[in-house]
């Protein structure tokens, strides 16, 4: 290019062609920048800590403002049944090539402590949240919190605590007709729903303790830019789910109107520029494909739940918002096992998803329950449930655009 260049001026006028070459390179450098042409290609993984015997699940994860990574899980010898279980936590001090040993990060005596997420907010404050199990029964569980200060040592030092209490206005008569719906049309599905079962759903839905028990986090919160906390909660008792809102930095907490498309659980929300909140749910039913639905009013209410074209086994998904603009998601890319773990990216806020790759592609194994965030050198970071035949860790990842858009 420069020798044609050049070669249509007078030799005199060389430096002014130097000149040319030097603005077309920088623009041509530019056009590249924008399309990730010239980006290098990130991808590191590692096990949190070696595998290990026990139940080791349903991780959380954040960047340090110091740049050090910390996860969390819960860890015991079994789930909502087993009372030993309790939430651990794990350091990746910024430069280190290792985790560091596992610490204890809650734990209320004899029940259990299942599902956790971590985040922090405006204030730079480090929240970690997770359900204490009351009576070995996903139906009667309490979410809790812990806030911490200055949190760049293990074990961390928990500044504040709390109980998430919640009483949704009586949702039982908009559910019904939803069930009757859906048990009419069969939802073009498999429903199987018995009489005896439809009854005792119903009565569950009239059931006020049950409606105000059993909301459980899962992933992490999304905070507005005006400072209002979503944090996403599900229930199990009915397979839906709902927002804890709160607008004065976690003082307290009050529900939004529940997601009531009958097998969506385990939301992740997701802002686009316009406002719009978009939650990506697990499928807790029939329809093999992860949830959506969409709020207009700052997460208040939500659009009837849709489905999307992933495919879900009943598997949790996590998405972020990157810095520029860009969607990910991290999803079980299969409609019966956990065994394929894959990430997509979308660049028009989750309306086309043209590029997906696998974190784990296997016959065997278990590799679940994402959480996914992107530190402040625009490293992406996702950690999940790592089960092989040997024991059960959690696994981390950092990668970039670029490897999204390699092959695998």
């Amino acid at each position: 290019m420069m020798n044609f260049v050049c070669g249509i001026f007078p030799q005199q006028r060389w430096p002014r062609c130097f000149l040319f070459v030097a603005v077309w390179a920088i623009l041509l450098g530019q056009t590249v920048g924008s399309t990730n042409l010239a980006e290098e290609v990130v991808f590191r993984s590692e096990l949190v800590f070696p595998l290990h015997a026990q139940h080791n699940h349903a991780p959380g994860i954040v960047e340090c403002p110091n740049g050090d990574l910390l996860a969390s899980w819960y860890r015991g010898s079994g789930e909502r049944r087993a009372d030993d279980v309790a939430v651990y936590g794990s350091r990746l001090t910024r430069g280190e090539p290792a985790w560091s040993d596992p610490f204890l990060m809650a734990d209320y005596p004899d029940f259990p402590d299942c599902n956790t997420c971590l985040f922090i907010d405006q204030q730079q404050r480090l929240w970690l949240f997770w359900p204490i199990i009351l009576a070995n029964t996903w139906e009667s569980c309490l979410t809790n919190f812990q806030v911490a200060t200055d949190y760049s040592r293990n074990p961390i030092v928990w500044t504040g605590q709390g109980t998430i209490f919640l009483k949704p206005a009586d949702f039982s008569t908009e559910a019904k007709s939803l069930l009757a719906e859906a048990l009419k049309k069969h939802d073009g599905q498999r429903l199987g729903v018995s009489e005896a079962e439809r009854v005792e759903f119903e009565q569950r839905l009239d059931n006020k303790l049950l409606q105000r028990l059993g909301w459980q986090p899962r992933c992490k919160p999304t905070q507005l830019p005006d400072g209002r906390l979503l944090l996403p909660l599900y229930s199990d008792t009915y397979s839906f789910s709902l927002m804890a809102i709160t607008d004065d930095q976690g003082k307290t907490w009050r529900p939004s109107k529940p997601l009531m498309g009958f097998g969506n659980i385990q939301p992740s929300v997701l802002r686009r520029n316009d406002g719009t909140l978009v939650a990506y749910m697990r499928e807790n039913g029939p329809r093999d494909r992860i949830r959506v639905s969409e709020s207009r009013d700052r997460g208040e209410t939500w659009s009837p739940v849709g489905e999307t074209e992933f495919p879900n086994p009943g598997s949790g998904v996590d998405a972020v918002r990157l810095a520029n603009g860009h969607w990910i998601i991290v999803y079980n890319d299969s409609t019966n096992n956990r065994s394929s773990l894959a990430v997509s990216l979308s660049e028009d806020e989750g309306r086309t998803w043209p590029w997906t790759r696998h974190l784990e592609r296997h016959e065997t194994g278990s590799y679940h329950y994402p959480a996914v965030i992107q530190g402040g050198d625009g490293t992406i970071h996702a950690i999940y449930s790592y089960f092989v035949a040997g024991g059960k860790s959690m696994k981390h990842v950092a990668l970039n655009e670029a490897w999204i858009r390699g092959a695998d």
